[in-house]
């Protein structure tokens, strides 16, 4: 195929938004596509081979659709765009851009923004149980809390219920001053600094003196039915069974639940079987449990936290096909 030129009409306003910070998205598309994209007179000019150039005048047009919608476009926003072209898989961005679950308390809308969080989202909607797989920076404790706070505003439930297991992250804390509740608050921090972003410091700590908000450690979940709540377990991965267990026999009538975990990142102790990766095993055909698994595609984060999580994923695949061919080896030895 020879090189050609096409031309894209961008409106004036919307073209700093898609050009990005010294042109850091279009210098993007650029490397990714060997072409060259200029701005001649408010209208962008892209040059190279036809295939990569068509490819490049998609992702600018579903780039400038997102930027008259309203959005910031992201570095993300370009990342996931390449990705989803070069799957051959166009206008997925459009597509999820529709989805707005809520607004933050100063106004920013929050939405699913890959395929895997847009999944997710519509499996909390459809199901009664869902869990949330998938590495750090992948939005599953972040929108979980979206939707409970938007059924918890249109009155689909009467409270919302946030729990985690209390397990230092490989490190000894030692005592803490306080009561209890100041105790365990380090431990949940993460699910308090969405709460404050998407709902405000005010209204939650209204709602949390009403008890119509709760943020618990799991251990206090025991003996306790929960009734018309919506109710999330963050870091699953650092349930034992017995507590993976105990925590989803709570449930009661007209409750949702939301289990999110790693289990690439547990903390518990060496030996110890990981309940998030028991109920993988045990529920996964159950009418009414979803189980979704994100992917270091869907990470929203930095785009260097997206490339930190897939060497981290490259090395620990190398390592498992180390340790089984050694195995192997060793069995084959005895023999």
């Amino acid at each position: 195929m020879g090189d050609i030129s096409r031309e894209v009409t961008v409106p004036v306003s919307h073209m700093q938004n898609i050009f990005g910070q010294f042109d850091g998205h279009i210098k993007k598309l650029e490397r990714q596509f060997k072409v060259s994209i200029v701005d001649r007179n408010g209208k962008i000019v892209i040059s190279g081979e036809e295939r990569a150039v068509k490819r490049s005048v998609k992702i600018i047009e579903e780039l400038a659709e997102l930027s008259q919608r309203g959005n910031i476009i992201q570095e993300q926003n370009v990342d996931y765009a390449i990705t989803m072209s070069m799957e051959e898989n166009d206008d997925v961005l459009l597509e999820i851009d529709k989805d707005c679950i809520c607004h933050t308390i100063a106004g920013k809308p929050i939405k699913p923004k890959t395929l895997g969080q847009k999944k997710y989202v519509d499996a909390i909607r459809n199901n009664m149980i869902v869990f949330g797989l998938g590495p750090a920076g992948t939005g599953k404790t972040y929108l979980a809390m979206a939707m409970a706070i938007t059924a918890f505003k249109n009155q689909e439930v009467e409270r919302i219920i946030l729990t985690r297991p209390a397990i230092e992250a490989g490190e000894k804390l030692g005592f803490l001053p306080g009561d209890l509740q100041s105790k365990v608050d380090p431990y949940l921090r993460p699910l308090y600094d969405a709460l404050y972003q998407i709902m405000g410091a005010e209204t939650f700590m209204k709602n949390m003196e009403k008890g119509l908000i709760e943020v618990a450690p799991l251990a206090y979940m025991r003996g306790r039915t929960l009734d018309n709540a919506y109710i999330i377990l963050d870091e699953a991965q650092n349930t034992t069974p017995s507590q993976m267990k105990m925590f989803l026999t709570r449930i009661g009538f007209g409750s949702k639940v939301i289990v999110t975990g790693d289990a690439s990142q547990k903390d518990l102790s060496p030996g110890t079987m990981s309940g998030l990766d028991v109920a993988g095993r045990v529920l996964q055909n159950i009418e009414g449990i979803s189980f979704c698994n994100m992917t270091s595609k869907d990470v929203v984060r930095h785009p260097l936290v997206q490339k930190i999580v897939k060497a981290y994923d490259d090395y620990e695949a190398k390592e498992n096909y180390a340790i089984k061919h050694r195995s192997r080896k060793t069995a084959y030895g005895k023999k």
